[in-house]
């Protein structure tokens, strides 16, 4: 049984990283309509292909992560500040909000001494092997790592092109999450592990005295 979940755990993990995949689709379609035609079409089209993202990830997965559901809250706020104002900004802003929300909701989490991805382990029936103590690191981590990714793209909406900032959005974001990701290694590698054999070290010489 355990190992059926743990099928259907993973199982659900590879489709639900291909729909987060889609969720590039909004910025590409926006890069290519602002380059080819009005910024009214451009948001338009962008909003458009929000849609169909949530419904081909309703139709799938059977439901829409909470993620999806935020970046699709968002465009269709700035979506239309974009059109009122014939200025795409707002729409390319979506990034920026979007990343200080999730350093707020991961911030407010470690806070409390939960972890989202402990607690997504245990909703999808998997042993997580990292000890929850490592994770909230990783996670107060990962907070501030959003938190500026999203300025960076706030940056690059107001003063750089749409091409870079479409860059960013997408195949940019993996590039700068893996570079991340390897420091975490090493940080938890080299800082982590010396901490705990000295908190151990420290406990035995308690113990012993």
């Amino acid at each position: 049984m355990t190992n059926q979940n743990e099928k259907n755990a993973n199982k659900g993990m590879e489709i639900s990283k291909s729909f987060y995949l889609l969720s590039f689709l909004p910025a590409i379609a926006y890069w290519y309509l602002e380059e080819n035609y009005s910024i009214k079409i451009a948001v338009i089209g962008g909003m458009g292909l929000a849609c169909i993202e949530i419904l081909l990830e309703l139709f799938f997965v059977r439901h829409v992560h909470s993620l999806s559901k935020l970046n699709f809250v968002l465009l269709f706020i700035l979506g239309p500040i974009s059109l009122i104002g014939e200025d795409g900004l707002w729409f390319k802003l979506q990034p920026m909000f979007t990343g200080i929300i999730l350093y707020l909701y991961l911030f407010i989490q470690g806070l409390r001494g939960e972890s989202l991805m402990w607690t997504m382990s245990k909703d999808m029936n998997m042993k997580m092997k990292v000890p929850k103590e490592v994770l909230l690191v990783l996670e107060r981590h990962m907070a501030f790592f959003l938190l500026l990714f999203g300025l960076f793209m706030g940056v690059l909406a107001k003063y750089y092109s749409t091409s870079i900032w479409a860059f960013f959005k997408t195949i940019g974001f993996y590039i700068c999450f893996g570079i991340f990701m390897i420091a975490e290694m090493f940080y938890f590698r080299f800082v982590i592990s010396k901490r705990f054999t000295s908190s151990l070290v420290d406990h035995h010489k308690d113990k012993n005295q």
